[in-house]
């Protein structure tokens, strides 16, 4: 009862309350976010917000200056606060206002990542390249895919189509889906070079993927996490279209604090950590395995599976032999 009677004293304020709904609603929101949204100065949301996360009712947590907000994930009050969000009327004027000046916020974002992608398409490998050891990586994914031995592949943000020249090979069909026309253009260009033609892209958004459910073995989410306002959005779109048995499999950097990727390649998380990766897959029904770690310099990358089903065990990094894939990697990045 006194975890209730928190909660319960923590909502009971009209914009505590409106925080509640936008939290439920926005994904992970900064305070300068809410702030935007509501008019009010910073001092007073921060005093709601620490009002709320001390009720358990929102979580927060801190990436490098920032501080994000969401509804809370677990905890006594997390199906109670569900249930009032619900019984929110969108219809009331101060929440249809919170609405859509949120919608307005999540166009902003999505404008600066196209613009960023737009900018960068051409040039978009050789960024990442920056970061990481690509060809790593590529191996390690070419190991992965292959012992799953998919039939049915979808890469999610699959831009330049780099996954999908480096896996086609290997699958019976791929698919790699981008919001991105500029990115979809390379890619189009890429696969017809590398003459993969059971590979295709498509136009198309990662939170709503217009993909019938249980319809692929293997769904890849390479680099794309660290752009995405709502990350466990994306990947419980993963699992609704893997079919057991199936495997997700994501790539990503370990936490970090270069604070540059976010002004200068539009980065909106620094890193993620397993614990974290683990706990969204389990939501939506995946049971995770052991994470790679692939240090790099400066950043380190980790690629985290989890599995719909049984799968064969993957063996360790180590016991691959190089060369036998080195004719998919021979060669510039393109």
């Amino acid at each position: 009862m006194e975890h209730l009677l928190t909660a319960l004293r923590a909502v009971a304020e009209p914009t505590r309350l409106r925080l509640v709904a936008l939290s439920a609603r926005g994904g992970e929101l900064t305070v300068s976010e809410l702030t935007q949204i509501l008019g009010q100065s910073q001092p007073r949301v921060s005093r709601h917000l620490k009002l709320l996360c001390d009720a358990g009712v929102l979580d927060r947590f801190r990436e490098g200056s920032w501080a994000f907000y969401r509804l809370a994930q677990a905890g006594p009050m997390a199906r109670f606060v569900r249930q009032l969000v619900a019984d929110c009327d969108e219809a009331d004027p101060a929440l249809a206002l919170d609405l859509q000046r949120l919608a307005a916020i999540k166009r902003q974002r999505a404008e600066l990542a196209a613009d960023y992608f737009r900018a960068n398409a051409a040039q978009w490998h050789r960024i990442r390249s920056l970061y990481v050891d690509e060809c790593e990586v590529e191996l390690a994914l070419v190991d992965i895919i292959g012992r799953a031995d998919p039939h049915d592949l979808l890469d999610i943000g699959t831009g330049t189509g780099r996954m999908l020249e480096i896996l086609a090979a290997r699958v019976g069909q791929a698919l790699g889906i981008d919001q991105s026309r500029e990115m979809l253009a390379i890619a189009r260009v890429n696969l017809e070079r590398a003459g993969l033609e059971n590979a295709r892209v498509r136009l198309g958004d990662m939170y709503q993927l217009e993909l019938n459910d249980a319809s692929f073995d293997a769904v890849v989410i390479h680099q794309v996490l660290h752009y995405a306002d709502r990350p466990a959005a994306v990947i419980a779109e993963a699992a609704r279209v893997l079919r057991p048995p199936g495997i997700l499999v994501l790539v990503d950097f370990a936490p970090h604090d270069l604070e540059f990727l976010r002004a200068e390649h539009a980065h909106r998380r620094l890193g993620f950590a397993d614990g974290e990766i683990a706990a969204w897959c389990r939501s939506v029904g995946l049971e995770p395995a052991p994470p790679r770690r692939l240090p790099g310099d400066p950043l380190t990358v980790v690629i985290w599976t989890a599995i719909r089903g049984s799968l064969p065990e993957i063996r360790p990094l180590a016991a691959l032999r190089e060369d036998a894939f080195r004719p998919v990697l021979e060669g510039e990045m393109r």
